[in-house]
């Protein structure tokens, strides 16, 4: 197995180094990483960690964004999920100390780092790849960035504290805007929800768009579909426009079909290549080639099964599939073939994928 196969398919277990209370619902967890496998989790900016916890028997994944400056230790940030099997254990339980399954990093929500002109646009926890985004390519002196950030409420406002630091640290070189919906500010500009309506006013106040090097989006369905949308209206080419999604807003995945291992009705051969290993299954058609496959390739990756993380990415090699949605691939990556598997079912009666691609 090569390494960077190893990378996105072994957990290894971290230690958690320190737990940093950001707001009453929000905590950012730092691992302490074993000297024999520190390679490994060397991240770039805007990556994440995928954890593994089993929860009554279930192999239980969530996937976090890492939201630390390149070259110090991975960290991850949390907002509480009500109800939820993981956040609510990370916010509230975790301690220093505590040992956690983490994969290392992945993901392609990463800035190269070079010389640039960057605005962020996030909207609650979609601050967490930003807030490592922004305090890497700062690094740069002739590296510059604007950080328009949305939140409810003053009281809900993650890393408040650190952004406030990297504005003062780097003061002719940072912007930062803080937008609330639910609690007036001094300026009506900076009241209400980041939509479409309030970015078309805010940008070209703040900054002169065609200027803009790298737009990085990363938030709610709708604030990086309205985000996108303008950006497109105001002539922002596709290429510079980068965006990730931190959960989906009324759009609720699919049902997933768990089927048994002898199904009646139409099916499919689906062949999966995961770290240079070749395995078959019958999977029924309205079944996920995720959920089908897993049956007999149970390391196959994954975190949120929601098509939303892109953890489970793959390229169809042959035959036909049905993507039934996606919030994690870019259009090139499509047209290369490329699906995550989670929200993928057969359409033809043999499908090929390979992981490793």
């Amino acid at each position: 197995m090569t390494t960077s196969l190893r990378r996105r398919t072994e957990f290894h277990t971290l230690t958690v180094a320190h737990v940093e209370r950001l707001c009453d619902d929000a905590v950012a967890v730092t691992f302490d990483v074993p000297a024999d496998v520190a390679d490994q989790y060397d991240f770039r900016a805007g990556q994440s960690l995928t954890l593994r916890r089993i929860i009554d028997g279930r192999d239980e994944r969530r996937s976090y964004s890492i939201c630390a400056v390149v070259g110090s230790k991975p960290r991850i940030g949390v907002r509480e999920v009500p109800g939820g099997a993981f956040s609510p254990w990370l916010v509230h339980e975790v301690r220093p100390g505590d040992q956690i399954e983490v994969l290392p990093p992945t993901g392609d929500f990463t800035p190269d780092l070079t010389p640039a002109r960057h605005v962020l646009l996030a909207a609650g926890s979609g601050i967490t790849p930003v807030m490592s985004i922004v305090s890497s390519v700062l690094q740069d002196p002739a590296a510059s960035a604007v950080v328009l950030y949305g939140n409810r409420r003053t009281n809900t406002v993650m890393f408040a504290d650190e952004l406030a630091d990297l504005k003062d640290r780097f003061t002719a070189r940072m912007e930062l805007v803080h937008v609330l919906s639910r609690e007036p500010r001094e300026a009506e500009l900076f009241t209400g929800r980041l939509d479409g309506d309030k970015l078309r006013t805010l940008l070209p106040l703040l900054l002169t768009v065609s200027e803009v090097d790298h737009w990085w989006l990363c938030g709610p369905f709708g604030m990086v579909t309205d985000a996108r949308q303008v950006l497109k209206d105001l002539g922002v080419p596709r290429e510079r426009v980068h965006f990730e999604l931190f959960y989906v807003e009324d759009t609720p995945p699919e049902q997933v079909h768990h089927k048994d291992p002898v199904t009646a009705g139409p099916s499919a051969e689906v062949t999966v290549r995961l770290d240079g290993r070749t395995t078959t299954a019958v999977v029924p058609r309205d079944t996920t080639l995720l959920e089908g496959a897993q049956r007999v390739r149970p390391d196959l990756p994954f975190a949120c099964k929601g098509g939303v993380c892109g953890t489970c990415r793959a390229k169809v090699i042959s035959g036909k599939v049905h993507m039934r949605r996606n919030f994690a691939l870019e259009d090139a990556e499509v047209e290369a073939g490329f699906v995550v598997t989670c929200q993928t079912v057969a359409t033809s009666g043999a499908v090929e994928v390979d992981f490793d691609q």
